[in-house]
């Protein structure tokens, strides 16, 4: 599978290097190349510098060719923005995001972008371990 990822931080940086462990031909994107140091050093996926909100550096990561997209930055806007790009513009087959606000998670949900909200994820697993 090849595999777009917008956003190098902790969770960007895992996936990436999951993947690619895996054999998955593997783009990473992140507007600050600080940010690609959290890639594992046996990454052999690409990392290029740019914004995923901006259609010319997603076309030079490879959008164009891209199985699935995944919008990992620390802003709910940024990701929302990205999916929908990569979705309707692209036509990318397999569209996730990350959304922390849980209203807003659902609503983008209802609208057709496959979106997971951390928030709800994390109070729920803190929940059950409360609970025993």
């Amino acid at each position: 599978m090849n595999v777009l990822i917008m956003g190098c931080g902790r969770v960007g940086a895992r996936l990436a290097s999951s993947l690619d462990a895996q054999g998955h031909k593997v783009t990473v994107l992140d507007v600050d190349a600080y940010s690609f140091r959290r890639l594992l050093p046996t990454f052999g996926g690409t990392a290029l510098l740019g914004d995923g909100t901006d259609e010319e550096a997603l076309r030079k990561a490879g959008i164009e060719k891209a199985d699935a997209f995944v919008a990992l930055t620390q802003g709910d806007n940024r990701n929302i923005l990205a999916a929908q790009i990569a979705k309707h513009l692209f036509q990318v087959p397999r569209v996730l995001c990350r959304i922390y606000d849980p209203l807003r998670r659902d609503l983008y949900e209802a609208l057709g972008l496959e979106a997971i909200g951390p928030t709800t994820i994390i109070a729920e697993t803190f929940r059950k371990r409360l609970a025993g």
